[in-house]
C-alpha cells in the first residue's frame, strides 16, 4: 500500500526534492549516508517523524526526562546539549556536558575531585547517556549522522502485524558503531513497534527483538514506554522549563 501511494505520488516527489514532509521538513543530518540509503527508506523515516510529533516539535522539544529499566534517571536538555544522570544503586548523581564530555559528579553526598575518577564516571555516564536515550528517541534518530538507511521490504512483527523493514548501520558514530537494527513500521501507523539488535554488521541472528508498545503523547512528542524486551521505561517527561535546581550537585 505504501509503495502505490510512493508511485502515485512520485512527480510531486520530484518537484519537492524528496526530503520534506511539510512545510518545516524533516532534513538530513550533516553526515547521514545519503548516498548509500535507499529513497523509500528515506520516505518511510520521514514518515516516522511526523507519526511521532513531526520534526519541528522534536527540535524545540527542550527537556527530555526518564527512568531506564529502573536503573537510572536521565534529564537531557537537548538545548544545552547535557545531561543529569543519577544512579541511586552506586549513590552517585553526575552532569555532563555531552559535546566536552567535561562535567561534575558527586557520590556518597561529596563532589568527586580527582580527575581520573571523575574523567570515568563522566565517560560512563556519556556512555549510558547514549544508549539510554537511543530505547526512548530511535524514531526520531533514523537520518542522523553516520546513518545509512535501507529498505529491506515487508514482514511481519513477533506479534504477527505486518510493517516496513528498514536496516539501519553506522559509520564512524557512538560508542559502539559496528551495531545493526531492523526496524519494523507499521504500514497504517507510521510508527516504530519493533526492532531487532545485531552486535555486528555481519550477523544474521538478532541477538534481541522487542516491540515498541504503549505509545503516549508527552507534550508534543509520541514516545513509546512500557514494557521493552522484559524491562520498562518510565517516568517519561516532557517540558520545556526546569528547576535550576535540576543542574546543581
Amino acid at each position: 500500500m505504501r509503495l502505490s501511494v510512493f508511485l502515485l505520488l512520485a512527480s510531486i516527489f520530484i518537484a519537492s526534492c524528496g526530503s520534506d514532509t511539510g512545510p518545516y521538513g524533516n532534513p538530513h543530518a550533516p553526515t547521514f549516508n545519503l548516498a548509500g540509503s535507499d529513497q523509500v527508506a528515506i520516505d518511510i523515516a520521514d514518515d516516522v517523524m511526523e507519526a511521532m510529533g513531526g520534526r519541528q516539535a522534536w527540535d524545540t522539544t527542550r527537556y527530555i526526562s526518564w527512568n531506564f529499566f529502573g536503573r537510572r534517571s536521565h534529564i537531557w536538555d537537548k538545548l544545552e546539549n547535557k545531561v543529569r544522570i543519577d544512579i541511586p544503586s552506586d549513590t552517585l548523581s553526575m552532569i555532563v556536558n555531552l559535546e566536552t564530555k567535561g562535567g561534575s559528579a558527586k557520590q556518597k553526598g561529596k563532589l568527586v575531585t580527582d580527575i581520573s575518577t571523575l574523567k570515568d564516571i563522566l565517560e560512563s555516564g556519556y556512555k549510558a547517556w547514549i544508549n539510554d536515550s537511543y530505547w526512548l528517541t530511535m524514531p526520531f534518530k533514523l537520518k542522523d549522522d553516520g546513518v545509512t538507511l535501507k529498505s529491506i521490504g515487508e514482514g511481519k512483527t513477533t506479534l504477527g502485524a505486518s510493517a516496513d523493514m528498514l536496516e539501519l548501520t553506522f559509520s564512524g558514530v557512538g560508542v559502539t558503531p559496528h551495531n545493526k537494527y531492523i526496524i519494523y513500521v507499521d504500514q497504517e501507523s507510521d510508527m516504530v513497534t519493533q526492532w531487532d539488535f545485531f552486535p555486528t554488521l555481519g550477523d544474521t541472528t538478532a541477538r534481541f527483538q522487542s516491540p515498541w508498545p504503549n505509545y503516549a503523547k508527552y507534550g508534543d512528542l509520541m514516545l513509546s514506554g512500557g514494557q521493552i524486551a522484559g524491562n520498562k521505561l518510565s517516568n517519561i517527561k516532557v517540558s520545556q522549563t526546569m528547576s535550576d535546581d535540576m543542574w546543581q550537585l
